[in-house]
């Protein structure tokens, strides 16, 4: 299992709300979490064989934006 980390711009229950039926859509995605609290809204996701440029995609498409952090 792999742990990818993004920066994004959702910075609220709404915006989270408007993602949350793209990432439980996608079955490698085995859980994920927001930290709104944090100033890069880190998007956590739990997820087996998943690139990193598919999830910025899917986030990109919504209107958020979303970049795997460097760590």
């Amino acid at each position: 299992m792999d742990v990818l980390v993004f920066i994004t711009n959702i910075e609220n229950p709404e915006q989270l709300s408007d993602v949350q039926s793209l990432l439980t859509a996608v079955p490698a995605i085995k859980d994920w979490n927001f930290d709104l609290d944090d100033c890069d809204n880190i998007l956590r996701i739990e997820a087996k064989d998943i690139p990193p440029a598919y999830i910025e995609s899917l986030l990109q498409t919504a209107g958020f934006a979303c970049r795997e952090l460097d760590y």
